[in-house]
C-alpha cells in the first residue's frame, strides 16, 4: 500500500502543478474587457486562453520533470537499502 501511495503521488505531480500554474495565471492576469476595453475584448479573450494553456502545459511540464527526478532518487535510494541488507557472498 505505501508504494502504491508513493507512486500515486508522483503521477499526480504533474496534474497539480498544472492546476496550480493556471490558478496563479487567472490571479495575475485581469478580465479582457478591463485591459483593453469593451471594443476588443473578443480578440484578447482569445489570446488569454491560449496564454492560460500555455501556462498550465509549462507547469505540467514543471512537474514531469520534478516527478522523474523525485522518482529516480526514490528508486535509487530504496536500491541501496536492499543492496546493504543482503549478505555479501549472495547475489541480490
Amino acid at each position: 500500500m505505501k508504494i502504491f501511495l508513493r507512486n500515486l503521488i508522483l503521477c499526480a505531480l504533474p496534474l497539480l502543478f498544472a492546476a496550480g500554474a493556471g490558478h496563479y495565471f487567472t490571479t495575475i492576469q485581469g478580465s479582457c474587457g478591463a485591459m483593453v476595453g469593451a471594443l476588443f475584448s473578443g480578440k484578447c479573450a482569445g489570446r488569454q486562453r491560449e496564454y492560460h494553456v500555455r501556462f498550465q502545459l509549462g507547469g505540467a511540464g514543471v512537474g514531469v520533470v520534478i516527478a522523474a527526478t523525485l522518482g529516480t532518487w526514490l528508486e535509487h535510494r530504496r536500491r541501496r537499502a536492499v543492496q546493504s541488507t543482503t549478505p555479501a557472498g549472495e547475489p541480490s
